[in-house]
């Protein structure tokens, strides 16, 4: 059970307000969804190709997200207010780039199968002129492609005729016992006065969300122990930074990533002297990125690392929904002739 001492950020919206709506894309498990509707907002339209992340979205939801982006028109999106969205990281991280490059795999806006996908959400605000929108991705996003990747997303963005504040990379350590920086991209229609928020740091420790008494199932073999052992003492020679995190329970882990099912080896637990480590359960990941400890986990433990591993830190997105929410209602109105200006090159783009 998670410790009482444990932190659960919740940031009280002013439900008196204008109920913001928002449409959540590459929704994964609904990490975004729960930061807006945490601040009133209400979500209209949401998407998520993959078929065991859309399964665990709609029991917490009770809503089916839309397939494959891609093949939905523009026409069948709802209007609303705030476009939200985590398009794939893996061609831009560090560890995928890596990994196709040894591959001889194309990354980045070469990949043919997610490197693209940012330009879908260009298509959606191209069209629907949402007021604002939240992006989000790895912090290797704005070094991808020695900068090039990370100049054509904001330019063609800026392309659109919105405002965008100078994007923020983002370490969630304050708010949950992990360390995971992310760059978020915000973006509003109209000038607004908008300050990315400054988390009050919370000292998390990683002891406060373990389970006191979890499944010997996911104590590691020694075969795998020794294993792990091996590998860090190989490359500790060779002066590399490669292997295991066996994780201070005063203290925080390391970034958790969609690669944790296969053998727990960044995030280790310790079960004592002479018997090897465990991995972090389900739940306890679930914690790690601020999860409610009622979001329902209905897929297999392989399927529910690799989606938190590439989800959202909830109260995070909670701090910013708050922000650009508190933004919109204090923004003010747009002169017309600069309006013109806005349609005018959004229709130069299209």
């Amino acid at each position: 059970m998670r410790s009482k001492n444990f932190v659960e950020l919740k940031i009280k919206p002013d439900t008196k307000k204008v109920q913001y709506t928002f449409v959540d894309l590459f929704a994964g498990i609904g990490g975004m969804r729960l930061g807006f509707t945490s601040q009133g907002c209400k979500c209209v339209f949401s998407s998520e190709w993959n078929r065991y992340a859309a399964q665990t979205y709609e029991a917490n939801f009770h809503d089916s997200p839309h397939g494959d982006i891609t093949k939905v028109p523009v026409s069948e999106i709802p209007d609303h207010d705030i476009l939200v969205g985590g398009f794939p990281c893996q061609p831009f991280s560090i560890s995928g780039v890596s990994k196709k490059e040894s591959l001889g795999r194309p990354h980045g806006f070469d990949d043919p199968t997610q490197g693209t996908l940012f330009f879908e959400i260009v298509r959606i605000i191209r069209e629907k002129r949402p007021r604002a929108f939240l992006l989000e991705n790895v912090k290797n996003l704005r070094h991808h492609d020695k900068g090039k990747t990370y100049d054509v997303i904001m330019r063609t963005l800026e392309g659109l005729g919105y405002h965008i504040p100078e994007p923020r990379i983002i370490d969630a350590r304050a708010l949950v016992p992990q360390h995971r920086e992310r760059i978020y991209i915000v973006g509003f229609r109209d000038p607004v006065k908008f300050d990315f928020p400054v988390l009050r740091d919370h000292k998390p420790k990683l002891g406060d969300i373990l389970e006191e008494h979890p499944s010997d199932k996911y104590g590691l073999s020694s075969k795998l122990w020794n294993y792990l052992q091996r590998y860090a003492e190989k490359h500790k020679a060779l002066g590399n930074g490669f292997g295991f995190g066996l994780a201070d329970p005063d203290g925080i882990t390391r970034t958790l990533s969609a690669r944790y099912h296969k053998d727990g080896s960044e995030i280790l637990i310790s079960r004592g002297r002479g018997i090897p480590p465990r991995r972090l359960t389900p739940r306890e990941c679930a914690r790690l990125m601020g999860f409610p400890e009622d979001f329902t986990i209905p897929v297999s433990d392989t399927q529910a690392y690799r989606q938190f591993g590439n989800s959202v830190v909830v109260p995070v997105i909670e701090e910013l929904a708050f922000a650009m929410v508190k933004s919109l209602r204090l923004s003010v109105k747009v002169p017309a002739v600069r309006r013109a200006r806005q349609l005018e090159i959004a229709a130069v783009m299209s």
